[in-house]
Parts: C-alpha cells; structure tokens; sequence
C-alpha cells in the first residue's frame, strides 16, 4: 500500500523516476549493492527507484526493499560514502523493524488516550482537558522520545553497516555537518521526531572509533585500491562531471 500511494504521489505530483542509466540511479545501486549483504536482508526484492526532485532532500527505504532516493539530496552527500550514510540509516529501519514498533506504540497511546477519556466523564470539566491536551501531551511525553530513540537506533546500525561495507564512516558526520548548515532553523529536541543534528553530530562522533575498528576488520583492501584510483582520475579531470 506504501509503496504504491509513494508511485502515485510521485506520478500525480510532477516529479519523475531517472532512467535506470542515469549516473545517480547507477551510484544508487553501487552502493545498495554493498550494503544489502551487510545488513543480511539478502531475501528481499530489493528495487531502487531516484525521483528527479533538485528540492527534496529525502531518502527512504519502504518494508520489502523498495528504495526511494529523491535527487536533492546528491549536493548533501558528495560522495558514494556520504550516501551509504543515509542508505545505511534507511535500512537500520527496517532492519530494527521500526516502522512495526511505530504502529504499536501509536495503538498503545491511543488506548491510554481512550481510557483517560473514559475517567473524564467522571471530572467535572475533565472531558475538555484531555481532549485539549491529552494527545499532545502523550505525544510529546512517549511518541516522540520514542520516535528519536529509533532514529538514534538507526544512525548506530547505518553507521556501523556502512563501515562493514568497506564505506568510510567519517563521511557519516561530513553529512550531518552539511545537513545542519541547509537547516537553518530547528524545532527544540523535545518536541521533534528526531534528534537535533548537532545531537546526531556529536552522538556519531562518539561512535566513530568503533565503526573505524569495523571498517579494519572487513576485507576493504579492494575498495580502498579502487576509491584511491577514482580519487585520482578525479584531480586529473577524466571523470566526466553530472
């Protein structure tokens, strides 16, 4: 049902889905290709689909392994790595089975909201405060924490998927830093869904040394060897710019 509402926005909604032979639908495949064996979600029908959108900064990745890329995030990653940052993250969601726990915890919240409802007929005036207030507030007070939980959740497992896939995590941190300078205006961290950036900054740093010592661990000599003769061909101009 997602993945098909997400079709039909982009079809009705004057974007488009680039070729498969377009540079940024290929890298987006390169780097799924690395990180679908590390996050052993092998048996999915995985299927990557970059949506011609220079003003939308977005990535996500539907339950099934449907993959939606919209183009105005390319200028924020720089680079393959930056983009096994926002990958890897997209992943970790479904891997840690978020979207499920999300559902569940809006059921929970709904009951509780249900039963205070339920004991305000017995207050005088009870019945107008909890309507005003109670959603808000249990929104506030066990959705969202939750909701940033999960998304810290996801940055640790990305993080260290995209370290396992031979990606330098560094590029995880770089991300965030131009992530943060785009937005220019935040709502506080505690009524947000997600972290702060500067939260999300600092939070990664920390986990750094760990997903460098992952990266080590891995086979990467190979893609090290190849990353150093891109690099190159980069300064002496032979790859063609998009």
């Amino acid at each position: 049902m997602q993945y098909k509402r997400v079709l039909y926005e982009v079809e009705h909604g004057g974007a488009r889905f680039l070729p498969e032979w377009d540079p940024r639908t290929l890298m987006v495949k390169r780097v799924m290709k690395r990180l679908i064996p590390v996050s052993g979600m092998e048996d999915q029908n995985w299927e990557v689909m970059v949506i011609d959108d220079p003003q939308t900064a977005n990535a996500f990745v539907l339950p099934g392994g449907k993959v939606f890329v919209y183009s105005g995030i390319m200028p924020l990653i720089r680079n393959e790595s930056g983009l096994a940052a926002v990958l890897g993250h997209e992943i970790a969601h479904n891997l840690a089975e978020h979207i499920a726990e999300r559902l569940s915890q809006s059921i929970g919240v709904n009951i509780l909201l249900g039963s205070l409802l339920l004991l305000s007929v017995a207050i005088p005036g009870g019945l107008f405060v909890v309507q005003f207030f109670g959603g808000g507030l249990l929104d506030v007070l066990f959705s969202r924490p939750m909701n940033r939980l999960q998304e810290s959740e996801a940055d640790y497992i990305g993080l260290m998927m995209m370290a396992e896939a031979c990606y330098d995590p560094r590029e995880a941190v770089d991300f965030w830093k131009r992530m943060d300078r785009q937005q220019q205006i935040q709502p506080p961290e505690w009524i947000s869904t997600h972290p702060s950036n500067q939260h999300r900054i600092q939070k990664i740093t920390d986990w750094l040394p760990k997903a460098i010592e992952k990266r080590e661990a891995s086979d990467c000599s190979g893609t090290q060897g190849f990353a150093e003769m891109f690099r190159r061909a980069l300064d002496l101009g032979t790859v063609m710019s998009t």
